[in-house]
């Protein structure tokens, strides 16, 4: 059985993300981590949404009964479970969160003791354990040797001064008014207090989750009220984050959101400016707009492009030494300051940013111009394999002819398949991806 999707184990609540399922990934995890345990501890945090409750209990089971200890730490931000995992000296930390996912789904996401989310071939052995009933059997703990929880709910200060840290100390947030969408999610508390205590006026929205409006006509995805609240507040900047908080979308002055590309364009050549972009170089994914490596080659800059999932920038940042990169969809990773994308990090960077230029939002964060680009997502009954779909390759050999930039591929949490379409002729995108949507629902849904 598949367990991992591209960010952890994610399905809806109650049918594939199961009680006992959770139960059974725990062990899995738990034996793995086992075998290189260095303090019998792990974190567990969560999201704001109901079912969080039914899957930690289920994992805390699963682990106690392999004779682990664990530490729930209740609704933080996934960031902040990579780092208190680490800060805390645990084998591993788990995030429970289905991040942008509606209330109905939830997820489970492993960091381990480095508080690095892990990497394919740990989530193999995982899942081989998983399968083995023998083996969990066997693993079972009995007696004085079964673990037991407890719960600790003031290590929120300690991931508020990490943040607090990442900002500039010369610099102040003393005069700026901030509009701040918390997705009803994991950032709801964090969020507002960082922001006050380093002098923003800020206003909050979406901040009283109820465990079923996470993410729920606000957040990253759902942009609405935080454009037209930037504008009746007359805030210097709006900040969206997502359920779990690792991803950031910007709302500029004018109430504009700002493209994720340009964003992270404007984040590495302020960074080269100031001398501390690593490596010269920065790493986003294969959905990126080719005007944002058009700029950073212009900036003298490199840019290295991953599959889709901010494990697999992370991965390539690493392995080239590099401290930046990102998606365009808001997972920002600054690794001088984070071991994964974090919202507030990244927000507090692109702050700093306007700061110390003294350029409004509008005008820093679009440093180049994007080629037209258009991603439709299809929905469809079966994920057939792409080199199965007759006639495919012919159609993108002629997107190819036509300079047009294509990437298709299926969703790792939901049966859609997305199709990306870029080049400097909007009009032809238009016309070629109507023939391509007619295409796949003909082969995948027919």
């Amino acid at each position: 059985m598949k367990l991992f999707g591209t960010d952890g184990v994610r399905g809806e609540a109650g049918l594939f993300l199961s009680a006992e399922l959770a139960m059974k990934v725990a062990m899995a995890a738990g034996i793995y981590f086992k075998a290189h345990a260095t303090t019998n501890r792990i974190l567990i945090g969560k999201d704001t949404r109901r079912s969080g409750y039914m899957i930690e209990n289920a994992i805390v089971s699963g682990l106690t009964a392999i004779g682990y200890d664990v530490i729930e730490i209740g609704p933080m931000p996934t960031p902040a479970i990579a780092f208190i995992t680490e800060n805390m000296r645990c084998d591993a930390g788990i995030m429970i969160s289905a991040s942008h996912n509606s209330y109905e789904d939830n997820g489970i996401k492993f960091f381990d003791g480095d508080g690095d989310k892990l990497s394919s071939e740990v989530e193999k052995e995982i899942e081989n354990i998983y399968n083995n009933k023998a083996l969990l059997l066997e693993a079972q703990a009995t007696g004085k040797n079964i673990g037991k929880a407890k719960r600790i709910d003031d290590v929120i200060g300690r991931y508020i001064v990490q943040l607090k840290n990442s900002f500039p100390r010369e610099l102040t947030l003393q005069g700026v008014r901030i509009v701040l969408d918390t997705a009803n999610g994991a950032g709801y508390k964090v969020g507002p207090t960082v922001l006050e205590e380093l002098g923003a006026d800020v206003v909050v929205l979406h901040d009283k989750p109820d465990g079923f409006n996470i993410n729920e006509g606000c957040g990253a995805l759902h942009t609405k009220d935080l454009c037209q609240s930037v504008i009746k507040y007359r805030a210097d900047l709006g900040i969206a984050l997502d359920g779990d908080a690792d991803r950031l979308v910007v709302v500029d002055e004018n109430g504009e959101v700002v493209d994720g590309d340009q964003l992270l364009g404007a984040l590495a050549s302020y960074m080269s400016d100031k001398g501390v972009l690593k490596g010269n170089a920065i790493v986003t994914t294969v959905m990126s707009n080719q005007g944002l490596e058009d700029f950073m080659t212009q900036k003298g800059l490199k840019l290295f492009r991953s599959d889709v999932g901010d494990k697999n920038v992370l991965e390539i940042m690493k392995k080239e030494n590099i401290n930046f990169g990102g998606e365009q969809s808001g997972h920002v990773i600054m690794h001088d300051f984070a071991k994964t994308g974090d919202g507030l990090v990244s927000a507090l960077q692109v702050l700093a940013l306007l700061i110390d230029t003294k350029q409004k939002a509008s005008q820093a964060l679009r440093p180049f111009s994007l080629y037209p680009q258009k991603l439709t997502n299809i929905n469809i009954k079966v994920k057939k394999s792409l080199s199965e779909i007759k006639d495919l390759t012919k159609k993108l050999e002629e997107l190819d002819k036509l300079n047009i930039r294509h990437l298709i591929r299926y969703s790792g949490t939901e049966n859609k398949l997305r199709v990306l379409l870029e080049c400097k002729d909007a009009k032809k995108i238009d016309n070629h991806m109507v023939d391509m949507v007619d295409f796949f629902q003909n082969n995948l849904n027919a």
